[in-house]
């Protein structure tokens, strides 16, 4: 086990107080907050939704640091681009988002901004950030799996496009 998974196995067993095994949103919420990432429920729950990937609804250590990964790729995207603001302009959420390997398309881009810029004055904070890129890399996942044949279209039935928006929404 290298220094940094025996790290995160620690801070995962102080997290997983019962010994369960697996954390819960309101334990991963909490365990957040210490870092002074005040995350919403619902996103924290989007978090585990995405990375549990035995369906279960809780996050292995296993999960955990997957999701750790992704939560540490979407730090350095952001911190590479704040120059000691604390926080990205539009511009900056867009190269930031390019940089993590997604490309939308103007109207799409603004409007994903607006939903996620909480104080409406053009600023994503760094929890902003990860709330956004979660839902993106979900919004990804879920797309994946209806495009089959990889060609970046999808053709949805309103069930389809129910059991979407259901999955998508923070």
């Amino acid at each position: 086990m290298d220094d940094r998974t025996a790290i995160l196995r620690e801070w995962f067993d102080r997290v997983d107080s019962g010994r369960t095994g697996s954390i819960t949103a309101p334990q991963l919420k909490r365990a957040l907050a210490v870092g002074n990432l005040n995350i919403a429920v619902t996103v924290v729950e989007q978090m585990i939704r995405m990375y549990d990937f035995d369906r279960n609804g809780t996050m292995s250590f296993e999960e955990f640091v997957a999701l750790n990964n992704f939560l540490l790729k979407v730090q350095h995207a952001f911190s590479d681009l704040e120059r000691g603001q604390g926080y990205l302009s539009s511009h900056d959420v867009s190269e930031a988002l390019v940089k993590m390997g997604f490309s939308l398309d103007t109207p799409s881009f603004y409007s994903l901004c607006e939903s996620f810029d909480q104080k409406k004055n053009g600023r994503l904070r760094l929890d902003d950030f990860i709330s956004l890129c979660i839902f993106v890399q979900s919004a990804r996942n879920l797309f994946d799996s209806f495009d089959t044949a990889k060609q970046g279209r999808v053709a949805l039935d309103f069930n389809q496009f129910v059991y979407c928006t259901a999955n998508c929404r923070i």
